[in-house]
Parts: structure tokens; sequence; C-alpha cells
């Protein structure tokens, strides 16, 4: 549990000094950061849970869905039975319940197994398979946690920015776990 420990603060110690947020309109002072990084904490805690181990072990022994990619995703409907499936298994009703105790700091969820596809999400996401981009390759290959980018969300009002953490199992990572964060609020929090 301490060498666990370890590796997450030295993710988060390494994550706070190396992201380049480039012509981002947002910024991230300080105080910001350390609400975010208190979010990546909590988050740890999800990627650690059974619940969430026990979902990613059990996609990984399956492997993605035969012929999904990426494109052909972005076709499948919300209420086709297979995105509900990501949506109601038992990782997805865990992340709607701690995404609710956060008080809209933490607006979603997705979890990924080893080949970056998907193992459950609160709500549907614009990839399947997140292979390739540093959301997933970086907790995947290197057991640290990710950070992104403010960007703002589809109703271009809100900033949000993703954390992404290593899902382990025995030690090793197994898949990864990406939670948004609500920027914005944080920001109305610490200038209160």
């Amino acid at each position: 549990m301490r060498k666990l420990m370890g590796l997450v603060v030295a993710g988060i110690i390494g994550l706070m000094a190396s992201v380049s947020w480039g012509a981002s309109v947002f910024e991230i002072m300080p105080a910001i950061q350390e609400k975010i990084t208190q979010q990546v904490w909590l988050a740890t805690g999800w990627a650690g849970s059974k619940v969430v181990v026990d979902a990613v072990l059990a996609q990984n022994q399956k492997g993605p869905i035969p012929g999904m990619d990426n494109p052909k995703w972005k076709t499948v409907a919300e209420s086709d039975p297979i995105v509900q499936g990501f949506l109601t298994n038992d990782a997805a009703k865990f992340f709607k319940e701690e995404l609710a105790k956060t008080d809209g700091i933490c607006t979603g969820a997705f979890l990924n197994a080893a080949q970056g596809e998907k193992v459950a999400f609160t709500e549907k996401t614009g990839s399947y398979i997140h292979k390739g981009s540093a959301k997933f390759d970086v907790p995947f290959t290197t057991g640290k946690s990710w950070q992104g980018p403010p960007e703002l969300d589809d109703s271009g009002k809100v900033y949000e920015i993703q954390v992404s953490l290593p899902v382990l199992f025995e030690g090793k990572p197994v898949g990864a776990l990406v939670v948004e964060i609500n920027a914005s609020k944080l920001e109305q929090l610490v200038t209160k």
C-alpha cells in the first residue's frame, strides 16, 4: 500500500510540474490545482475499489467488442443495449454514486480495460477505444496519473479537466480510470 501511495504521490507531483496548458483561456491557479489534486486522490480510491478492479479484470478476459472501432462507436445510439450495458453495470453504478458525493465537482467517469476499450461509464463517450491517447497510455504504461488541459464542455460554458489514473492489480496497471472535473466550479470555489 505504501508503494502504491508513493507512486500516486510521485504521479501527482510530476503531473503538477509538467502540465502544459497551451493556448487555453482557462488559467489553472495554484489554488485550483490544489483542488484538482484532491480529486485525483479521491479518484485513486475509486480506481482501487474491488468493483472497479473486478470489472476491468473481467473485461480483460473478453477483450474489445469484435468489429467495434471508434467510427462505428459514434453511430451506436445511447439507447442501444451495448451502450446501456456500460451505463448500468456495477462499476457504472459505483461511479454514479461516488460522483454524487462530490457536489458537482466530478461530473463524469469512464473506465478502460487493457486494450483501451470501455468497461463502464456515466455517460456515453465519444470514443470506444482510448488506446493511443495520453489519457489511457500514461496511466496504463507508466502507472502514474495524467491530467489534461482545460477544455470547454459541449455547452461551451463550462471548463472541464480530465484526469486519469491506473487501475492496478497486484501492483501492475490493468486498466485506466478517467474522471472529468468541473474546473469552472473549482474556480468559483477558490475565488469566493
